[in-house]
């Protein structure tokens, strides 16, 4: 099932219509440092692991920057996990699939998405390990109620999201992670829809 998810180019067209609604509220708030209105500072990306059919709009980036004071701003995304090359639902469920690296699972993400074995252990890292000490998820985990297993993290956090279908379990658990892309302060009053 996640397969075909990774593989439906419609799946980042809607994460791309997600993002831009961010960069507006962003962009509502104006600069954080001193306070004018925000232009549009958009960049292409090349985001690895999705399907080969994505329009050129749906990999570009919504960063903004300030008309006064210059200053960048990177509203959260539900595509981009800061700098990574991979975009963030691949990130999420190659690493949910994945649930122990065997040589036969490696196997398969390389051939589904171009991950190298190499990157999902470095992302089971960052899920497992880093992300639990973050303060993000020290604050995030209280409104979740229940414990999440850090040690089947990103699984166990995709279980515990209630939504219609998978579909919609992901944008839910993307748009909770969407803090953890950006510097922006007001990305901490984000929270999870429904």
């Amino acid at each position: 099932m996640y397969e075909q998810l990774l593989r439906d180019s419609r799946l980042y067209h809607t994460l791309h219509r997600y993002d831009k609604d961010l960069a507006a509220q962003t962009r509502a708030e104006g600069c954080e440092e001193c306070g004018a209105k925000l232009d549009s500072a958009r960049y292409p990306r090349k985001p690895r692991g999705v399907p080969g059919n994505l329009s050129r709009e749906d990999k570009l980036h919504h960063s903004l920057c300030c008309r006064q004071c210059r200053k960048r701003h990177n509203p959260p995304s539900l595509r981009f996990f800061r700098c990574r090359h991979y975009v963030g639902v691949v990130v999420a469920l190659a690493s949910a699939m994945v649930g122990g690296i065997t040589e036969k699972r490696a196997a398969a993400m390389r051939d589904l998405v171009g991950v190298s074995v190499r990157t999902l252990y470095r992302w089971r890292e960052w899920w497992q390990e880093t992300l639990p000490q973050t303060a993000f998820w020290k604050a995030a985990r209280a409104r979740l109620g229940r414990p999440v297993d850090a040690a089947r993290l990103p699984a166990s956090l995709l279980e515990r999201i209630r939504g219609t279908d998978l579909e919609d379990r992901i944008f839910r658990l993307l748009y909770f992670l969407s803090p953890t892309t950006t510097s922006w302060p007001g990305a901490a009053r984000l929270s999870m829809p429904g």
